[in-house]
């Protein structure tokens, strides 16, 4: 089970993300924080494997909050920063400080879901490397230089990224019909390009039964 520390000043707001938090399996709430020295008081207490952090507190700032807990040692946290805070700099002070992600309030439930299940995945693979290679670190931190993608034969980079927007853009995931409907490709090109995103490690493929009793298979974006 994967613990989580709450930081936010607003009551109301970090209770809310306590239960988005206890919503998503494999996922548990150790500790809430209002303030940021509590935060690394309850840290301290609860070791917590993944911190989700806003940016405006009332005696420090979210991004003095995370270097504060890289400072210390045997303590490897993932942070989230979730926050009302849209300035640039503040979002590359984030990604600087270490940051996996930075969700902008407000958001939907399903939104945090994703990155928490994202984290979970990054942590696994992780756990799972021993020595990595170009593919494993390019799947790790899901970007490549533009025009390095390696597609198999018969799929087309552009189309790729087309797939991969739409799915990116639909959280509870997609399935091939679905893009069929939506025109944005046939269904058995999008079963393709679906399947290569899901063999490469990028989409997970989660089963739905409906009432025939027959799977559907829907695609998720995790990388």
């Amino acid at each position: 089970m994967t613990k989580v520390l709450v930081v936010d000043d607003d009551f109301m707001v970090a209770k809310l993300h306590s239960r988005y938090v206890a919503a998503t399996e494999g996922f548990t709430v150790a500790g809430v924080a209002h303030t940021g020295a509590e935060a690394l008081r309850v840290a301290e207490r609860v070791r917590p494997d993944v911190v989700l952090l806003d940016v405006y507190l009332p005696d420090m700032d979210g991004v003095r909050v995370l270097r504060e807990l890289r400072k210390a040692e045997g303590r490897p946290v993932d942070a989230l920063f979730i926050t009302a805070a849209r300035d640039a700099q503040v979002i590359r002070a984030a990604l600087r400080a270490g940051a996996l992600h930075y969700l902008i309030k407000p958001f939907p439930q399903t939104a945090l879901e994703e990155q928490l299940r994202h984290v979970a995945s990054l942590r696994s693979r992780l756990d799972s490397l021993g020595e990595a290679s170009q593919e494993d670190v390019d799947r790790i931190f899901g970007t490549r230089p533009p025009g390095s993608r390696e597609l198999p034969k018969g799929l087309a980079s552009y189309t790729a990224d087309l797939v991969e927007r739409t799915l990116r853009d639909h959280a509870d995931g997609m399935s091939a019909s679905e893009y069929a409907e939506a025109g944005v490709l046939s269904r058995v090109s999008a079963r393709r390009y679906l399947e290569y995103f899901a063999d490469t490690g990028r989409a997970e493929v989660r089963l739905r039964y409906g009432t025939t009793g027959r799977p559907e298979r829907r695609y998720h974006w995790i990388a």
